[in-house]
C-alpha cells in the first residue's frame, strides 16, 4: 500500500498510468496492416473464360505470370489499354501491371486450357486470310507473402502472451486490472481512512450514547495527547468492543472515530476474512496488522465482528477443518500474542456478544466492552434533534412530545421516522413537516402502510372491532398495562387492526405489571368470548406472546412459587441444546404452571369485560364508527384513568443510564434479553391476517 501510495506521487495527482496494452495493439493493428497491405498498382478480378475471349484471342496480352500455381497475373500491351474494355476500367491511371488476376484451379487443367489458348492465338487469321500470330509470354514463379506468413505465426503468440499478460494483471490487482482475485486472495480487504480521506463524520454529529462517547474519546484523545495519561504510567487501551442492540449507533460511533482521530484508521467487517479457500482468513488478518504495524499508530475496526469471532468448539464437525477457526486463532495471536502490536488499537462491533468466544473477549485484547444500549428519553430528544436539522420543520414542534411517542426506538429507527415524516409531507403537498406528519411516520414505520381499499366483510369488521375495544378496554381498567394511544380496525401492512400503546420506560418489572400484561393481551380474545359466545383464529400472536411470558415468568425470572428461585435460562442458546437441564416431572409442571397463568389471566379479562359490558359494546359501536378511536374517546366512555400519574421531568444534562431498557411485553423471547436480564420492549400490537393479531 506504501509502494502504491508513493507510485502515484510520482506519476503527479491526476496523472493516468502509462498502458502498456496501446503498445501490444498498435503491434496488432501494424501486422494486419502489413498483411492486406499491396505495394502494386490497382487491379481488376476476371476469369479464364473473359481472358480467353476477351483479351487472348483479341490480341492484348503480353504475358502471364503463373504465381504459386494459383493466381494468374495477366499483362496488357500498352497500345491495347487504350481499346474496350481496358479503356474504362483503367482511364486516367497510370497502370505499369498486372493488370488482371483470376484464380487457375486445378494446374494440370489450367496449363492444359493455357496450351490451348496459345494454340487458337496462332491460328486466328484476319479478314483477308493472313495468319494474325497473336502470342503471349507465360512463367511459373513462386512468391513468398511474407507478411502473411510472418503473421501467421507471429500473431497467434502475440495474442497467447497479450492474453496471458492481461490475465496475470487482471489476477493479481496490477495495472490494468480489477481489484484482483487469485494471486491478492490473501490481502486485506480493509480501508483506510486518513487526513486525505475522511468519513466527514464526528462526535457531534452522534446524538446520545454519552457513556460509549466518553469511552471512545479517551482512546482518540489518547492517540492524540499521549503525554498526559503516559506521564501518569498509564497505557493505552488494546481495543474496545461495542455491543448493544441493531440501529443504536455501534458503526456511526467508528465512524467518528474516523473522522475525529489523526492516525490511519482501517475499517472493515467480519465476513470480509471469511472465503471458499482454506488459509486465506488467517492470511487477510496477517496482512491487516503487517499494514497496521507500517501505519502505527493505527486504530483497526471490524464491524460484524461475531462472523469470524464465535466461540470454538461449539458445533464441531469430525474430519473436517474450520476456517473461521483458522481465522479466530490467527486473529487472537495478532491481537495478544508472542509480539507484541504497540500502536495498533483495536475496534469491534457486534450485537451478539453472547455467542463470541471467551480468549476474544478477555483483556488484553479487548479492554473495554462498551454497552450501547437503545437510547432513552433524553437521548431521543438529541437524535430527534440531530435528525431534524435537515428538515423544514414546522415551528413549534415540540421534540419532547416526539421523544416520549417512541419509546424503545433506536437510533436508525428515528431516522427512519424524520424521513418518513418528510416524505409524508412532501407527499401531501406541504411547505413544512408539522407533528401530524410525524405521527403518520411513526404508525408507517411500526404498522405498515394503511389498506383502506382492503375488502373486510361486516361480520369480520364487527368481529375484529370487539377484539380490539377489548384489548383497549382490559388495558385501560389494569394499573400496570400500558396506557393507550389510539385504536384502529383499518387494515394496515397485515395486520387487520391495530392497538397503539405508549409502554412506561421501567428499570425492572415486577410480576403485578407481567401478570397485567398478559391480562391485556388476551383482552381481545376475552372480548370474542363475552360478546360472540364464540373465539376465532384473530388471536394467534396475542397467544404466542403471553405464552412466552409464562415460560419466561416460570423457568428464567423465577416468579413462580411452586418452582421457587430458580432459573434455567440459557443465554447463549447453545447450553441446553441437546438436554434440558430439569427432570420430565419438572417439565410437567413448567407446562401446569403455565397454563395456570395463561388462564387465570384469560379468566380475569373475561370477569373485567363482563362487569364492563355495557361500555365494551359503546367502544366497539364508536370504533365500527370511526374506524379510529383515541385515549379521549375512552375517556368518555369509562372515564379519567384512574392509575394516570404525572410524567415525571427527568434532568435534561444528567448522562443517561447504560443500562437502561423498555417496558417488557409479550412480544419478547429469551433470545432477545440484554446482558443483564432485561427484555426489550415494543409499542404495539398487531391483528395479522397470517398471525391472527
Amino acid at each position: 500500500m506504501a509502494e502504491n501510495n508513493e507510485n502515484r506521487k510520482k506519476n503527479g495527482p491526476g496523472r493516468p498510468a502509462f498502458n502498456f496494452y496501446w503498445i501490444w495493439g498498435i503491434i496488432v493493428v501494424v501486422l494486419i496492416t502489413l498483411n492486406f497491405l499491396t505495394w502494386n498498382q490497382p487491379t481488376h478480378d476476371t476469369n479464364i473464360n473473359d481472358f480467353k475471349e476477351k483479351m487472348a484471342l483479341k490480341g492484348h496480352v503480353e504475358k502471364i505470370l503463373i504465381v504459386n500455381k494459383e493466381i494468374a497475373e495477366v499483362w496488357i500491351k500498352k497500345d491495347s489499354l487504350t481499346a474496350a474494355p481496358h479503356k474504362e476500367l483503367f482511364k486516367g491511371k497510370k497502370v505499369d501491371g498486372p493488370h488482371y488476376l483470376f484464380n487457375t484451379g486445378p494446374a494440370d487443367e489450367f496449363r492444359k486450357d493455357l496450351r490451348d489458348i496459345e494454340a487458337a492465338c496462332k491460328q486466328l487469321e484476319d479478314a483477308s486470310g493472313n495468319k494474325l500470330k497473336y502470342t503471349f509470354k507465360y512463367d511459373y514463379i513462386v512468391r513468398e507473402n511474407w507478411g502473411r506468413d510472418v503473421l501467421g505465426w507471429v500473431l497467434p503468440i502475440i495474442l497467447m502472451v497479450a492474453i496471458w499478460i492481461f490475465l496475470m494483471r487482471r489476477l493479481s490487482g496490477g495495472p490494468g486490472g480489477g481489484g484482483g482475485q487469485i494471486f491478492n486472495i490473501g490481502k486485506s480487504r480493509a480501508q483506510l481512512f486518513d487526513k486525505e480521506k475522511s468519513t466527514n463524520i464526528t462526535f457531534n454529529d452522534v446524538a446520545g450514547l454519552e457513556g460509549a462517547k466518553e469511552e471512545i474519546q479517551e482512546i482518540v484523545d489518547f492517540l492524540k495527547n499521549p503525554k498526559k495519561y503516559t506521564e501518569l504510567g498509564a497505557k493505552i487501551p488494546k481495543g474496545a468492543l461495542l455491543v448493544g442492540p441493531p440501529g443504536t449507533g455501534k458503526t456511526l460511533l467508528a465512524k467518528a472515530v474516523a473522522g475525529e482521530a489523526q492516525v490511519p484508521f482501517f475499517s472493515l467487517s467480519g465476513s470480509d476474512f471469511v472465503e471458499m479457500f482454506v488459509g486465506v482468513g488467517a492470511s487477510r488478518v496477517r496482512d491487516l496488522f503487517r499494514q497496521a504495524k507500517e501505519k502505527a499508530p493505527c486504530i483497526i475496526f471490524i464491524d460484524e465482528i461475531d462472523a469470524i469471532g464465535r466461540a470454538r468448539g461449539k458445533s464441531p464437525s469430525l474430519g473436517s477443518n474450520d476456517e473461521r477457526e483458522n481465522t479466530l486463532n490467527q486473529l487472537l495471536t495478532e491481537m495478544d500474542g508472542f509480539g507484541t502490536n504497540s500502536g495498533v488499537i483495536i475496534l469491534a462491533a457486534t450485537n451478539r456478544a453472547d455467542i463470541l468466544d471467551r480468549a476474544l473477549m478477555r483483556p488484553g485484547r479487548f479492554d473495554r466492552m462498551v454497552y450501547v444500549d437503545l437510547p432513552d428519553l433524553n437521548e431521543r430528544k438529541k437524535i430527534f434533534a440531530v435528525h431534524l436539522r435537515p428538515l423544514k420543520v414546522s415551528e413549534g414542534l415540540d421534540i419532547d412530545f416526539l421523544a416520549r411517542q417512541t419509546p424503545g426506538f433506536s437510533g436508525a429507527d428515528i431516522a427512519n421516522i424524520c424521513n418518513e415524516a418528510a416524505l409524508i409531507a412532501a407527499r401531501k403537498k406541504k411547505k413544512t413537516v408539522e407533528k401530524q406528519d410525524f405521527l403518520d411516520a411513526v404508525d408507517r414505520v411500526i404498522g405498515g402502510l394503511e389498506k383502506k381499499n382492503k375488502i373486510v366483510s361486516k361480520e369480520e369488521k364487527k368481529v375484529i372491532a370487539y377484539h380490539e375495544a377489548g384489548h383497549a378496554a382490559v388495558s385501560w381498567l389494569l394499573q400496570y398495562a400500558s396506557p393507550l394511544v389510539k385504536v384502529t380496525i383499518v387494515p394496515r401492512g397485515q395486520s387487520l387492526g391495530a392497538a397503539w400503546y405508549l409502554p412506561e420506560e421501567r428499570q425492572i418489572t415486577r410480576t403485578e405489571q407481567m401478570l397485567d400484561e398478559m391480562c391485556a393481551t388476551l383482552g381481545g380474545r376475552a372480548s370474542e368470548k363475552v360478546t360472540f359466545d364464540k373465539i376465532s383464529t384473530g388471536a394467534l400472536s396475542d397467544l404466542e406472546r403471553v405464552t412466552k411470558m409464562a415460560y419466561a415468568m416460570v423457568s428464567i425470572y423465577g416468579l413462580n412459587e411452586n418452582l421457587g428461585n430458580i432459573s434455567y435460562y440459557d443465554p447463549q442458546g447453545s447450553e441446553y441444546a441437546f438436554s434440558k437441564p430439569y427432570s420430565e416431572k419438572r417439565a410437567e409442571l413448567i407446562d401446569e404452571e403455565v397454563s395456570k397463568i395463561i388462564e387465570g389471566q384469560f379468566e380475569r379479562a373475561v370477569k373485567l369485560l363482563n362487569d364492563n359490558k355495557d361500555k365494551l359494546q359503546k367502544l366497539a359501536e364508536l370504533l365500527l364508527e370511526k374506524e379510529v378511536i383515541f385515549k379521549e374517546d375512552l375517556e368518555t366512555i369509562f372515564g379519567k384513568r384512574p392509575y394516570d400519574k404525572e410524567e415525571e421531568k427527568p434532568a435534561e444534562e444528567k448522562p443517561s443510564e447504560e443500562t437502561s431498557t423498555t417496558v417488557l411485553n409479550g412480544e419478547n423471547t429469551s433470545n432477545e434479553q440484554n446482558n443483564d436480564g432485561t427484555l426489550f420492549g415494543n409499542t404495539i400490537e398487531w391483528d395479522n391476517p397470517d398471525k391472527k393479531d
